[in-house]
């Protein structure tokens, strides 16, 4: 698996200091951010991209709030992604919903928050069984 990470001009911060923590982790890492892109709708774009080129990827965006970076990520074909600010939910959207791609908010959540959500978003798995039903009818209503 791959953790394909990316964040906007609000997030970049956040995101070396999560790349970081998952690389102790010894997750293999991959950061899609530019240093010229500073808009979160070309880096969401860049990781959904990456998480949908294998299977076994997941990604990480991480911008001011959030909430633009899930908007988009829910425009792309066949990703199904949460925009998150607990440990909690971050695990329980990769167990029931497969949530592919999570989103936070670098206001919202600070270092070490972060570092929980995407360590409890790593380590779930899904569950399938009675859940698929609910991921099949979300994969319906994609373009």
């Amino acid at each position: 698996m791959k953790v394909i990470l990316g964040a906007d001009k609000d997030g970049k911060e956040l995101k070396e200091i999560v790349k970081s923590y998952l690389e102790e982790l010894e997750y293999q890492v991959v950061d899609v951010t530019s240093e010229t892109d500073e808009d979160f709708i070309n880096t969401t774009l860049s990781v959904a991209e990456q998480v949908n080129a294998e299977d076994g990827n997941l990604g990480i965006v991480i911008d001011g709030y959030s909430a633009g970076s899930f908007m988009v990520a829910t425009k792309v074909t066949g990703m199904v992604a949460a925009a998150v600010s607990d440990e909690r939910s971050a695990y329980m959207t990769r167990e029931h919903n497969n949530s592919r791609m999570i989103t936070m908010g670098a206001k919202i959540v600070g270092p070490e928050l972060a570092k929980k959500i995407a360590a409890e978003f790593l380590a779930a798995d899904y569950d399938g069984g009675r859940h698929q039903i609910r991921v099949d009818m979300l994969n319906k209503m994609m373009c």
